[in-house]
């Protein structure tokens, strides 16, 4: 930035023939540095995650103050799949809760049996209606996110399990559902935890892809 600074003292000084060139010269310096930073701060965050999700700035915490912490979530198409997912699936758990969803998505991607990728998994089995993997992309309402403050924290959590976090919560899970409910495999598939109002179930393995 110091650079920045002498160097359009010297513009200023050497008064060109146009004051609308200075001006041109001067915006065009101004964006190539907030470019510059703008990359830097990136980085920055996304190094903070890391070091958070593998324990070298202490211990994780399951709490929104812990989330609140942490600077805002940046990324590409794989962090907003999981955490619209996060959002539309699990928004009104415990933030523990919503850990444990982002891990049973996490355990399918590193599944043979699911696809390799998080929005692939996510969006598995979509277009064909109440028959896809996550009910929210194939009910037929549309996804809208009205609770702001609570997408903020979600895309944390998704940041986090995207940066290859631990994830002991639910012991290798693939499947979960609601309290309410009692779906066909649920009789089937070994029950590793209940987190919140969810039951998580790890998919056996004489059932997995080879």
């Amino acid at each position: 930035m110091r650079a920045f600074v002498l160097t359009f003292f010297a513009m200023t000084m050497a008064l060109p023939a146009s004051a609308d060139a200075v001006l041109g010269e001067l915006s065009t310096m101004i964006r190539k540095e907030e470019a510059v930073l703008s990359k830097l701060s990136t980085a920055r965050v996304d190094a903070l995650f890391r070091r958070v999700s593998s324990g070298h700035a202490g211990e994780i915490e399951y709490t929104r103050s812990f989330l609140d912490g942490l600077p805002a979530a940046t990324g590409g198409k794989h962090l907003t799949c999981l955490s619209e997912a996060l959002y539309f699936e699990a928004r009104g758990e415990t933030v523990k809760g919503q850990f444990a969803v982002a891990e049973v998505i996490m355990n399918r991607v590193a599944s043979k049996r699911y696809p390799d990728n998080v929005c692939a998994v996510i969006n598995q089995g979509t277009g064909r209606k109440f028959a896809c993997q996550f009910t929210y992309t194939c009910d037929g309402r549309k996804e809208v996110i009205n609770e702001k403050a609570a997408y903020v924290r979600l895309r944390k959590i998704a940041k986090l399990m995207l940066t290859d976090m631990p994830k002991p919560l639910t012991k290798g899970a693939t499947h979960y559902h609601t309290k309410a409910v009692s779906p066909k495999w649920s009789r089937v598939f070994p029950r590793t935890a209940t987190i919140g109002v969810h039951h998580f179930y790890r998919e056996p393995t004489r059932l997995s892809k080879k």
